[in-house]
């Protein structure tokens, strides 16, 4: 058995066999551009998969050996990768910018971070394992952009008739001369090597005189800035200095390339992934730096407590108490894994875990709650009332006590707000119930949410809460 029939066989005992199957075609079959900055939420679509194991697979696979996981900075604007990392260490905490739409961006790892995965060297080669060998359209959609970008044969079309005035390969240490016609519109010469762009703002009346332009590529100094030309000729020099191929391009900047770039699809993000179950077990080593700190703009967290673990002890006995709080830390953690959700930590007989969206936590709430009756049913007691609280927010993802956690107010307020339930209420904040899909849920439950006006320890205004019954 070779050494890579030997690893699909550990995957098979790790991820979904579905997925596992599927990711062992992809290989064997795959185009290349399609084992390249893999899309895990558009493969799971593609085949008919669950997300969560899909995501699943890939990370058991990524661990084996059989991908290269990465996490690439994106520009929100275009879709363009602003840098490659292969460690969420790695991230900077100072601003990324963007040549082609002249912008700069504090990283979040909300939409800005993709996670993607590429087939390993050692188990398939593809083109974009050397990129600059890559024909130009393919350095474009392999390289450049996202896997967001959702780039079609008509939007493809679109992009080389309509939109591309010229396209340039120029090995390094190379010049060339393109001669061109200047529409009455925006133009911008864009080189995604080497991220760089130059603008020019064509206007006024047509000319019949030849304009003249010159760029130099450098990696110290790429071209950048605005020039303003008249409608006609211009003749465009290019000089390549960057010790590299690169791929100087001539985009018209109108509504089609606009509407191109504003064609995405899902993918999967690196909030996402820290609020994966497998990727807190498995990947631990690549969590953050113990100085660094990642902002997220919207995450909601859930906190649970077992009610009077004490009394218990004492009620039923040491023996008796530690398997029935085990039972009920397997029920919790299950749901909250089939929920899309991930356990942050466990403080003695409580819980905090993370959850994408307000509606994945609220309805591992109700389950929670479910789930404590069957097995309080199932012994004939009611020894387990789990106190629920849920909330949602902006945080900050940090590493505190050697693991992957979380800071800021969020959390302060959602270990507050689930020490307002007494039994198995769960009460809920106005972020939360404000979610589409949370009143969808209630309405589908028959709930109806009771107002209340609370006083959270060390939070210096009343706030709004909602108990659900």
């Amino acid at each position: 058995m070779s050494d890579i029939e030997a690893q699909f066989a550990l995957l098979h005992q790790s991820a979904d066999p579905a997925v596992t199957d599927a990711i062992a075609g992809l290989i064997k079959d795959g185009k290349d551009h399609e084992l390249n900055r893999i899309n895990a939420l558009e493969f799971s679509k593609r085949n008919g998969l669950d997300e969560e194991k899909t995501i699943s697979g890939f990370l058991q696979a990524s661990k084996l050996g059989l991908f290269d996981l990465t996490w690439n900075v994106l520009c929100p604007g275009c879709g363009g990768v602003l840098d490659v990392h292969d460690t969420l260490k790695a991230l900077r905490p100072d601003d990324y910018h963007c040549g082609l739409c002249a912008c700069g961006y504090e990283c979040s790892v909300d939409e800005q971070v993709e996670v993607a995965f590429t087939v390993a060297a050692r188990v398939r080669r593809i083109g974009a394992h050397d990129p600059h060998t890559l024909p130009h359209w393919e350095y474009f959609k392999q390289v450049f952009w996202s896997s967001g970008i959702e780039l079609d044969e008509k939007s493809f079309a679109s992009l080389t008739d309509e939109i591309t005035l010229e396209a340039l390969e120029l090995p390094a240490g190379e010049k060339a001369v393109l001669s061109l016609q200047l529409p009455a519109q925006f133009v911008i010469v864009f080189e995604p090597v080497t991220h760089s762009a130059h603008f020019i703002d064509v206007q006024g009346e047509p000319t019949r005189e030849r304009q003249q332009l010159s760029l130099i590529y450098n990696k110290p100094h790429p071209p950048t800035g605005t020039t303003t030309m008249r409608p006609g000729s211009l003749r465009l020099s290019i000089d390549n200095q960057a010790g590299v191929r690169v791929l100087p391009t001539v985009f018209i900047a109108g509504d089609a390339l606009h509407h191109m770039l504003g064609k995405r699809r899902p993918f999967l993000t690196a909030k996402r992934m820290l609020s994966n179950q497998t990727f807190r077990d498995v990947f631990k080593a690549d969590n953050l730096h113990v100085d660094q700190r990642l902002k997220i703009t919207s995450l909601t967290f859930l906190f649970t407590d077992l009610k009077g673990s004490t009394a218990l002890y004492e009620r039923v006995g040491d023996l008796a108490a530690f398997d029935l709080v085990r039972a009920h830390f397997a029920a919790l953690l299950q749901i909250i894994a089939a929920e899309k959700g991930a356990v942050v930590k466990t403080i003695g007989d409580a819980v905090m875990a993370t959850f994408i969206r307000p509606e994945h936590a609220l309805a591992a709430g109700l389950k929670m709650r479910a789930a404590m009756d069957q097995l309080n049913a199932e012994r004939g007691s009611n020894d387990l009332v789990v106190k629920i609280g849920i909330h949602e927010g902006p945080c900050l993802a940090v590493m505190l006590n050697e693991r992957q956690d979380y800071f800021g107010q969020t959390v302060n307020i959602a270990a507050r707000v689930q020490s307002l339930s007494t039994q198995q209420e769960i009460h809920i904040t106005a972020p939360v119930i404000d979610a589409p899909e949370v009143a969808t849920i209630l309405e589908k439950e028959a709930i109806k949410p009771i107002q209340k006006h609370a006083a959270l320890r060390g939070i210096a205004d009343k706030m709004v809460v909602y108990e659900i019954p």
